[in-house]
């Protein structure tokens, strides 16, 4: 999701020969965006049983484990220099702590097809936000008419002329919210941490430990510590931080490396696509005509903002 979860420090070097991968990159693509596309779906499954905290914490946690794992096995080492990782805490609250509960408190009063929906707006806030904090985004009238389409798409998902009845405000808000947070984390890290000399599998190890620590101070504060657990929530926890923040973000840097970042980031369009049929045919959740309508307008909107004037990469 969003997407969202990495650091791109550093860019992969385009003139080096490119291992040979054993799936095409059109599988991975595929299974990122299913991975990516049903985590909403985990994350209601998951508050069925923990506390949001709760849930956010053990997917960190599986998260980490994964990358671990994968530092381990290419010897890769943390990043080094406190610098380096006072801005990885910074982006792992942006980035990973904030946004991740956010979208789980989110879910425990909306349907995870409208968290989903609510994730793809995550490119709209960006292009907003980086015609004001980065220089290299000027706007030009293509991206401006992309922002403005994307944000009617979020009122027709949102049904703003039926005055948002049947909406809880609140969770709407802060699904809406932890999307906000992805945009800004990505300018912060932009600003911050590239050209570290560190590979991307260091940073975002480093940036998911963080963040673990973060969910480790904050969780006992504010829940109690589960007297049962019960066993379907828990898989699905487990599901979210191995597969769908572990393994994708393996998945996406593949990606990034073998096709770049304009094709690999096309998974996002994919997600509210997966996230609305998974909770509509697994969990049951209602869909009026407006969620598909204004999904379709969110995303024609966000890839608008995502063209360059031309002669620009």
């Amino acid at each position: 999701m969003t997407t969202v979860t990495t650091t791109t420090a550093t860019a992969p070097d385009t003139t080096a020969p490119l291992p040979r991968r054993a799936l095409d990159w059109r599988l991975r693509f595929g299974a990122l965006s299913l991975i990516w596309g049903f985590s909403f779906l985990l994350i209601k499954v998951g508050t069925d049983g923990y506390a949001p905290f709760q849930v956010t914490f053990g997917r960190l946690l599986f998260g980490t484990a994964v990358l671990a794992a994968a530092m381990a096995v290419k010897r890769e080492r943390l990043p080094r220099g406190g610098r380096t990782w006072v801005h990885l805490t910074v982006a792992a609250f942006l980035l990973n702590a904030l946004p991740f509960s956010l979208f789980a408190y989110s879910e425990l009063t909306i349907p995870s097809t409208l968290a989903g929906i609510c994730n793809a707006t995550s490119p709209l806030w960006g292009m907003a936000l980086s015609l004001v904090a980065l220089s290299e985004d000027r706007p030009t009238r293509v991206r401006v008419a992309g922002l403005g389409l994307g944000f009617l798409g979020v009122l027709t998902v949102l049904g703003a002329w039926q005055g948002f009845s049947g909406l809880d405000a609140r969770g709407t808000a802060m699904a809406l919210l932890a999307s906000l947070c992805y945009a800004i984390g990505w300018i912060y890290v932009r600003r911050t941490l590239a050209g570290t000399g560190s590979s991307h599998l260091s940073l975002t190890g480093a940036q998911l430990l963080l963040a673990s620590v973060q969910l480790a101070v904050i969780t006992p504060l504010f829940t109690s510590m589960p007297t049962h657990f019960p066993l379907l929530p828990l898989l699905a926890i487990a599901a979210l931080g191995a597969l769908g923040t572990g393994l994708a973000v393996l998945l996406q840097y593949g990606l990034v490396a073998e096709v770049g970042p304009t094709t690999a980031q096309m998974v996002t369009y994919f997600i509210p696509v997966i996230a609305t049929a998974a909770g509509v045919a697994i969990l049951g959740e209602s869909l009026t005509w407006s969620t598909p309508v204004g999904a379709v307008i969110v995303l024609a909107g966000a890839g608008l903002t995502q063209v360059r004037a031309r002669g620009k990469r």
